[in-house]
């Protein structure tokens, strides 16, 4: 009996200015609807007014849920349309709450409304309630406004109504490429993915790059990484991606063999920040991001952060994570579809120290780059790098 989708936008487009509001929420409407139309999912209707976007479906169910992945959007509710009489409201939430209610199940009426009725919010309540009572009353259900098992939902909108008893919590953010484009910086690891679904979030498209350690790090850390950026852009449907490989083993071999081993994780991060920049540049991004967060590795010192941020001297470069602590991550990463991948058995850095410096200083660390030339390799890795378009 579920005909209807109530989508809910987030609430920071909603304090925009009128203006970059409206855009804001028919750029997500848009994205809606090449989500849909990717799962081939079918709309029959669509209405949109300030602040809600109302799709009429057969697969309703279906296109809530997929609606729920695209950025920008609060929330969605599969629900039943009928009129705004009273009469067949309340009718209509008797045949949700039939199917929703278990024996005992304890349930609250809540109720949003838009227009002139003869009927206030409350009353909408009232009614509701007590034709769930009476129509379910035999199994014991009862109302509980404080914990209820069950919530039915009803938005009067005019001479409409929707009634649901689902609410399906989006990502909520921006919609996809309102702040342009980062240079993401992926791994085969866990917490990269949640900083780049993390910034996607905020409006930014994705370039991912990753890098081949090889023999330093194992090539499945590679696949890894490029099915995690595969993952991330299902949130993004409708937009493409590039994915840059850059070998990385051989000028991470000159740092193992030849520059003090305490510096070897600053000296090779610096080394990326400087081949994403280039990338940013070609791509015409606006930023790097990284999945470091503090004091989470002996390179992620407060200190040692200062150090890798200053090889980036012409984008700012994003730590999304910079707060989260690692249970926080894993979770999100559980949350947005990385986590199984991420968690996959492989090799750890070879090349890591076992007394990496927390506190390195730029100028011993530029001058080490320096003998080695490692800023001037930067334009030789960017030549090697493979380029995949996502997904």
């Amino acid at each position: 009996m579920l005909d209807s989708v109530v989508v809910r936008f987030g609430p920071e487009i909603g304090v925009k200015s009128s203006r970059v509001r409206l855009r804001m929420e028919k750029r997500v409407c848009e994205h809606i609807l090449k989500a849909l139309e990717h799962y081939g999912l079918e709309v029959d209707e669509l209405e949109y007014t300030f602040g809600r976007l109302y799709l009429y479906s057969s697969r309703a169910e279906e296109a809530a849920e997929k609606a729920a992945r695209v950025f920008g959007v609060s929330s969605t509710s599969p629900a039943k349309r009928t009129s705004s009489n009273l009469s067949e409201i309340a009718e209509a939430a008797v045949k949700l709450a039939s199917s929703a209610l278990h024996e005992e199940a304890k349930f609250a009426v809540s109720c949003r409304r838009v227009g002139e009725h003869p009927y206030t919010s409350g009353d909408v309540c009232s009614r509701v309630g007590e034709a769930i009572l009476e129509a379910l009353g035999c199994r014991g259900v009862r109302v509980d406004l404080d914990n209820p098992d069950v919530t039915v939902g009803i938005e009067v909108r005019e001479d409409k109504a929707f009634v649901y008893t689902q609410v399906l919590k989006g990502p909520g953010g921006f919609p996809a490429g309102t702040q342009g484009k980062s240079v993401c910086l992926i791994s085969g690891g866990m917490d990269s993915p949640v900083a780049c679904w993390l910034i996607m979030r905020r409006g930014s498209l994705p370039v991912f790059l990753t890098f081949n350690t090889h023999p330093y790090g194992g090539e499945e850390l590679v696949e890894r990484a490029l099915e995690c950026a595969r993952i991330l852009m299902t949130w993004a449907i409708g937009f493409k991606a590039r994915a840059y490989i850059v070998p990385h083993g051989q000028l991470l071999d000159t740092v193992v063999k030849k520059a003090p081993r305490a510096l070897t994780c600053v000296l090779c991060k610096r080394a990326m920040l400087r081949v994403a920049e280039r990338v940013a540049v070609r791509e015409r991004a606006q930023a790097v991001v990284t999945g470091e967060s503090l004091g989470e590795q002996a390179s992620q010192t407060i200190w040692n952060l200062r150090v890798i941020s200053q090889a980036a001297s012409s984008f700012p470069v994003l730590r999304p994570l910079i707060g989260f602590d690692k249970p926080e991550t894993d979770e999100l990463a559980r949350r947005r579809g990385t986590c199984d991948v991420t968690a996959r058995r492989a090799s750890g850095c070879k090349a890591a120290p076992d007394t990496p410096a927390i506190k390195a200083r730029v100028s011993e660390v530029a001058a080490v780059e320096q003998k080695l030339s490692l800023p001037a390799l930067a334009p030789e890795l960017i030549s090697k790098a493979k380029v995949l378009e996502l997904p």
